[in-house]
């Protein structure tokens, strides 16, 4: 049996546009794009829009604007300067988790906050 393709960026969102009951013109105005061009990211003739409109779209949509933006393709602006703060362990730790279920991440993420949280106690 043949695996079934993940659908791509312009046909979840066409999908979750008409399921909201937004016509290709109104949403587009609602964004700052033209319909032409969003019709052609629906197609998939074109690459996503940047991760601000994506942003954009999640948020008019009522979707996760950090999946919508992986999704895409995209990084939400506050990935780019996290990683340059600390451009060799930031992307160690991402290869490093990669693999773990949804439940480890969100326990490290859990114990990364508490580890935050402590750091700033300590410094009072």
């Amino acid at each position: 049996m043949a695996k079934k393709k993940a659908k791509t960026f312009g046909q979840f969102l066409r999908e979750k546009r008409v399921e909201k009951g937004f016509s290709l013109r109104k949403f587009a105005e609602l964004v700052g794009i033209s319909p032409t061009y969003l019709s052609q990211v629906e197609q998939d003739n074109v690459d996503p829009p940047t991760a601000d409109r994506v942003k954009r779209m999640a948020e008019l949509l009522g979707e996760s604007v950090d999946e919508w933006t992986a999704l895409a393709g995209r990084l939400t602006e506050d990935l780019p300067e996290i990683i340059r703060e600390a451009p060799t362990a930031v992307p160690d730790l991402l290869r490093a988790v990669r693999g773990l279920t949804t439940d480890q991440l969100r326990r490290l993420r859990e114990d990364a906050e508490r580890m935050q949280k402590e750091g700033t106690d300590e410094e009072k």
